[in-house]
């Protein structure tokens, strides 16, 4: 399945893309910068070039405003699945100068996912991801650390199996933190929500887990 990669100008460690015919690679505004440190050549660079403090000169350069309602990395989201594509890996998402944009990063996510298309920050050590009446997947080999937090004002039937700590069919609210701080134990885990939005970390890479949908 082809993948749109997205380079944004938060905190960023060396980036590391296995490219395949169909993928695609987006830099986002300041994330130009991590793409020619780690000699990644983007097929789109777009932005308001606010934090890039240039605008490139480029056939593949697409500016826009300042002024506007999404956020460079959101439309750079939204560019790609115009083209077709759903499943997204942002880099530098995390992080940076703007707390903001982290949250915001978070919340388009929950946006992808609400799409029915998978996203993931790629945080280095860890990934961020959400899902949407659906199940993640994870093998036994993966260890570290597991947080699960409700997106939604509720999410219903919420089930985590595998894990040191499990729920079986609970309905959590977003302002409930019960599923931080969980663990991987060295087996097969899954976690899962009938009807809602999670949004989910965990130590390892993205593609060390698979997602289905319930329905």
């Amino acid at each position: 399945m082809p993948v749109c990669y997205i380079v944004a100008a938060g905190d960023c460690e060396k980036i590391c893309i296995q490219k395949n015919e169909n993928d695609l690679i987006i830099a986002a505004d300041g994330g130009l910068k991590y793409c020619e440190r780690d000699g990644i050549i983007p097929d789109i660079v777009l932005g308001d070039f606010d934090s890039l403090g240039f605008v490139p000169e480029n056939d593949n350069v697409l500016v826009l405003p300042v002024e506007k309602d999404d956020t460079d990395t959101l439309f750079a989201v939204k560019h790609a699945m115009e083209k077709g594509y759903n499943t997204f890996v942002i880099f530098g998402g995390t992080g940076g100068k703007r707390g903001d944009h982290t949250y915001a990063n978070i919340a388009l996510l929950a946006y992808i996912s609400k799409c029915g298309c998978t996203g993931f920050l790629d945080c280095g050590d860890y990934c961020i991801t959400s899902v949407t009446d659906s199940r993640i997947s994870f093998p036994e080999y993966m260890k570290g650390d597991i947080s699960v937090f409700s997106f939604d004002n509720e999410a219903k039937g919420v089930r985590e199996t595998g894990l040191y700590y499990s729920f079986d069919n609970e309905d959590i609210e977003n302002c409930n933190i019960k599923g931080v701080s969980n663990s991987f134990t060295g087996q097969k885990s899954t976690v899962s929500v009938r009807d809602g939005t999670l949004i989910i970390y965990f130590s390892g890479k993205f593609s060390d887990c698979t997602i289905d949908k319930l329905n």
